[in-house]
């Protein structure tokens, strides 16, 4: 018996298409079909409907010899009377990879390897089915196993495809929603059942099969998509949502993508946010992971539907003026024996060395990428979720952890770069090249870096020395502004330098100013409950903190359930606390965030020009013993502007002097202390008069009150 043949029958061969369906026999054609355990193997001419029964080389090798070649039908019957009937993968010979593709693919620059690798619907010779690819270069053999094939790993062998190690078949007539994986038999002859790296959609947890998945979907958002937007000169106000907890049904299960959908832009619009952020949604296999932990990062994860119906899900939020961030995770991957880990047998995604492959902190892997085809592994997961998913924008998870290679070690636990240095150069150049190809491809995407240190040009673009990102989120603002919020007011005066510290580096980088979800877990607290004082001046204190994200220059950031106060740490597990809502003091929370809202996105002081400090101006931030502070912010233009003051203390200040850049008179358009958002209504009746008294550098001031442990913000009353 030829080799190949005894390799073929144990499931250890490389390229079944050498030795099955047709090959040439002198002037004829042999067939060889391989049926496992069949009794009886007949083909059927599709064309003539002729049917021929294939001799029986063994007990599973039938063959046949004929005159010429064509499409045929294979009818198999067993020993137990069952009779099965297919068309054999091994007559489709075409590839769905050009010699270019697979090229671009080991050099890491295949733009759309997400249309090729994977489960990809095809249409060959008329015949609908299924290609399958994966990359495994160090296996021995691949098969393809799942409901279509009994799981039997003889039945679909995949072939590779020269030296780029995918190993490929296309298989007729698989039906949509099939579950599947690749069983790999490694260099080691160990016997490994992997999910697809490149599944579109997957079984729900804790089942780990990828699943067969044809989108229907026909998107209605192509206007919002092709408008494309100025975001840095945009006002961009993001409710940020864990989809699984934000709400659920009466009896704890999840919603559906299209059921949060429906609830939640209109929930979202009412309160005047114009952009929401999703915790991860890729596929992964731990609920206590928040989704951070990604063994799927092609596929929205099945919790809450279908592929198709997460489509419709940013469909609505497009068609609803939403714009739609995700988080995404190519920092690290659990090492869950399905998902990417040891995937054919060596440490292919990610690093050998520990000290460069292990994650100290999340007990994770680390992506090698300096490995070309894994930076385009994720460079294709970007790509995939900005076309076919039309996201707007990704949020990049912890970008610091990928930066240095000394991140969370300590010494000698991580190894040097070439030059001795601490910084990730592979991973910086993956950062880069990311960002280059997204703002390349896709008008309407943006990119936000979560970098906790103070890596220069992180905002900067790739072309000027930078990492690429269209923003960072201002962490140490929000470390140095909840410290401070937690203090007694008492001993906030020693401390106002840690609230004002922030705008020395605040034109540095376009900056995104969070209040995320990472600080309302663990012990934290939730946003109220960090507040000191009893319940009147927690809520107060909650108003001017957020009166203070409001006025400080950078796009705003609020996690879900800090809309209305609540009083829990927010819990993965179950929804956030909506029975709140019936009390007057958190339905008076979600007022002034709606009020913050419009005030924000109907005054272009708040959003034009940001990133430059001329948006931003001082008025005072020396008045320590009163703990209050004053600042403009002006348009681009710098012919409009909005003061804003802050109280930090409970102590209300009557005719408190503040400098103006011009006379007239000025109206209060908001006060935090207002009655209907919860306060004692202290304020300055609507309207206050200039006054010629030098105040703060200016020729005229108005003199004002200033309520407890609140923000008043003014505008110059122009004469018509």
């Amino acid at each position: 018996m030829d080799d190949r043949i005894k390799k073929l029958l144990g499931a250890e061969f490389h390229n079944p298409f050498e030795i099955l369906s047709w090959q040439s026999c002198g002037e004829k054609y042999l067939l060889r079909v391989f049926v496992p355990d069949a009794k009886k193997v007949s083909i059927i001419d599709i064309e003539k409907n002729e049917s021929f029964e294939l001799e029986k080389m063994d007990e599973h090798i039938f063959e046949g010899i004929f005159n010429s070649k064509f499409m045929y039908r294979v009818l198999a019957e067993y020993n137990d009377g069952s009779k099965r009937s297919f068309l054999d993968a091994y007559y489709f010979e075409s590839s769905i990879f050009g010699e270019m593709d697979l090229h671009l693919f080991n050099e890491g620059n295949h733009q759309e390897i997400f249309k090729k690798m994977g489960a990809v619907h095809r249409i060959v010779e008329g015949v609908e089915g299924y290609n399958f690819s994966v990359w495994a270069p160090n296996a021995r053999r691949v098969s393809v196993v799942g409901d279509f094939n009994n799981w039997d790993r003889r039945i679909h062998q995949m072939r590779v495809l020269g030296t780029s190690g995918i190993w490929e078949i296309f298989i007729p007539e698989v039906p949509d929603g099939s579950n599947y994986k690749y069983e790999i038999l490694t260099s080691q002859n160990q016997m490994l059942l992997k999910t697809d790296p490149y599944g579109k959609f997957f079984e729900l947890r804790p089942k780990t099969a990828s699943i067969t998945w044809k989108s229907n979907y026909n998107w209605q958002d192509m206007d919002f998509i092709s408008k494309g937007k100025d975001l840095l000169n945009s006002p961009l106000s993001i409710y940020e949502v864990h989809l699984g907890s934000w709400k659920r049904k009466n009896d704890g299960r999840f919603l559906n993508y299209r059921e949060i959908a429906e609830q939640l832009v209109d929930y979202v619009r009412d309160l005047g946010f114009n952009c929401i952020e999703i915790l991860p949604v890729s596929e992964h296999p731990l609920d206590a992971s928040w989704g951070y932990q990604a063994t799927g990062f092609y596929a929205p994860t099945s919790r809450y539907g279908n592929p198709d119906d997460f489509k419709f899900f940013v469909d609505y939020c497009h068609k609803n003026n939403i714009v739609v961030i995700l988080d995404w995770t190519p920092a690290h991957f659990p090492k869950d024996s399905h998902g990417l880990y040891f995937f054919d047998g060596t440490h292919l995604y990610e690093h050998q060395d520990p000290k460069k492959g292990d994650h100290p902190d999340w007990k994770s892997a680390i992506f090698n990428y300096g490995r070309y085809e894994v930076s385009n592994f994720l460079l294709g997961s970007a790509n995939n979720w900005f076309e076919n998913y039309h996201i707007d924008g990704l949020r990049v998870d912890a970008v610091a952890s990928m930066l240095y290679l000394d991140y969370s070690r300590k010494e000698g636990e991580w190894v040097p770069n070439i030059y001795g240095g601490r910084e990730n150069l592979e991973a910086i150049e993956f950062l880069k090249k990311f960002n280059s190809i997204a703002y390349a491809r896709y008008r309407h995407a943006f990119t936000v870096a979560e970098e906790s240190t103070a890596w220069p040009g992180v905002t900067r673009p790739v072309y000027l020395g930078g990492l690429g990102f269209g923003f960072k989120w201002n962490l140490g603002w929000m470390h140095d502004t909840l410290s401070f919020f937690s203090r007694d007011p008492i001993y906030r005066k020693f401390h106002l330098n840690a609230l004002t510290f922030s705008l020395l580096y605040a034109f540095s980088e376009n900056y995104i100013l969070p209040l995320s979800h990472d600080e309302v877990v663990y012990g934290k607290k939730s946003l109220l409950e960090k507040m000191p004082g009893d319940d009147w001046q927690k809520f107060a204190n909650l108003r001017l903190l957020y009166g203070w994200q409001y006025g400080h220059p950078g796009k705003k950031l609020i996690f879900m359930s800090g809309e209305f106060g609540q009083r829990n740490e927010w819990n993965y597990d179950s929804q956030i606390d909506w029975y709140l809502y019936q009390y007057e003091s958190h339905r008076k929370i979600a007022s002034l965030l709606r009020d913050l809202n419009n005030l924000y996105k109907s005054n272009p002081e708040l959003y034009e020009n940001e990133s430059n400090h001329e948006c931003f101006q001082w008025i005072d931030f020396s008045d320590v013993d009163n703990t209050v502070v004053s600042f403009i912010r002006w348009n681009k233009k710098k012919d409009r502007f909005l003061i804003f003051i802050f109280n930090f203390t409970p102590v209300p200040r009557h005719n408190y002097k503040i400098g103006v850049p011009f006379e007239g008179s000025y109206r209060e358009i908001l006060n935090s202390d207002a009655i209907f958002y919860g306060g004692s209504n202290m304020g300055n009746f609507g309207l206050v008069k200039t006054k010629k008294i030098r105040q703060h550098n200016f020729n005229q001031s108005i003199e004002i009150t200033l309520p407890p442990l609140g923000f008043v913000v003014f505008s110059l009353l122009k004469e018509d």
